[in-house]
């Protein structure tokens, strides 16, 4: 007697028999709707600028970041996250540029509200590191060390003046003992209940994080091990999440995401909240390098990383390609 519990009888295959069959019993589906674009807005600039590390990404002007956020829209892309990149003399040791109503990010924030209003979500980068002479995401003290009390109070500043600004979304990516509690606050404190946080709960110290130094103009010299994670730490992630929940987080965030999957399948399993993973700038230059000397298929790595991250438990991924993938999504390629 056959047995269907074992081969001959049962047979996998029989699942992955045609196109149809593979995308009815897909486990796990990409959508426009998970997608949130990053994007940089140079001030002073009236083209923009490519970013030569990040082929095919650039440092927009107003005018190019407005026309992109109506092109995310038009494609179905749930949100942008922007990141100001203000001119070199506006540095200074306590990035007053990011806490100044008229600086290079509250005024995209603003551009983008007027342009597209509520229909795509609006979210700010909120750190120090784009305003810093120094580069590093928070207050120096006398020995160079970043001081993480005094970074905080920066911190609170920056919510205040992006909320005022019409964000529909923070972001604090500083790592800072106690950002999200001091950012919830702060937002709360001015009557900005609404505005939500996107804590970054996970956020490691990584190698790959190199060619967003070139996209934000970064100043940084050294390393920033002191308040990023420890790679190769998993508990520890686990109790940043859980600071970050008890201090009032609205969602979570692990970055990177490719390397860290196990971690972001992890948080995804442990929260009831909805999780983000950021597929930053190494990632997206890895592939284009690789597709560029044609080594593999742009497009099929593109969406095969995009449903690796979505499978291990990410309901929202930062990407350089959402417009692009959303685009093809809605065609069905």
């Amino acid at each position: 007697m056959n047995s269907y519990g074992s081969f001959p009888g049962a047979r996998p295959r029989r699942l992955r028999t045609t196109p149809a069959m593979r995308r009815m019993v897909a486990e796990t589906r990409l959508h426009p709707a998970d997608l949130i674009l990053p994007a940089f807005v140079r001030e002073g600039v009236t083209e923009p600028v490519p970013i030569a590390a990040m082929p095919g990404v650039v440092q927009h002007s107003r005018d190019t970041l407005r026309k992109a956020a109506v092109e995310a829209v038009e494609a179905g892309v749930s949100g942008i996250m922007l990141f100001g990149v203000p001119e070199d003399a506006k540095k200074d040791a306590v990035g007053t540029a990011g806490t100044d109503p008229d600086g290079i990010l509250q005024v995209a924030i603003r551009d983008v509200r007027a342009e597209v209003g509520d229909d795509l979500v609006i979210m700010s980068d909120l750190c120090l590191d784009e305003y810093t002479d120094h580069g590093h995401c928070g207050v120096l003290d006398a020995a160079g060390r970043v001081d993480n009390d005094a970074t905080l109070e920066r911190y609170a500043e920056m919510a205040q003046v992006q909320a005022d600004a019409g964000v529909h979304v923070v972001g604090p990516s500083g790592m800072m003992d106690g950002q999200v509690g001091v950012v919830r606050d702060a937002l709360d404190t001015i009557g900005k209940e609404d505005v939500s946080i996107l804590a970054y709960a996970v956020k490691y110290s990584s190698a790959f994080y190199g060619p967003f130094r070139e996209a934000v103009a970064s100043s940084l010299s050294g390393d920033r091990k002191t308040y990023q994670q420890d790679p190769a730490n998993l508990r520890e992630s686990l109790r940043e999440l859980a600071l970050d929940l008890e201090e009032g987080a609205d969602m979570v965030m692990v970055k990177p995401a490719g390397p860290y999957l196990d971690v972001l399948a992890r948080v995804a399993d442990s929260v009831d909240v909805p999780v983000a993973a950021y597929q930053i700038s190494g990632e997206y230059a890895m592939v284009e390098a690789a597709a560029e000397k044609g080594w593999i298929d742009r497009d099929k790595a593109i969406l095969e990383t995009l449903t690796g991250i979505r499978r291990a438990g990410a309901k929202m991924i930062l990407t350089y390609w959402a417009t692009e993938v959303a685009q093809k999504l809605a065609r069905g390629l």
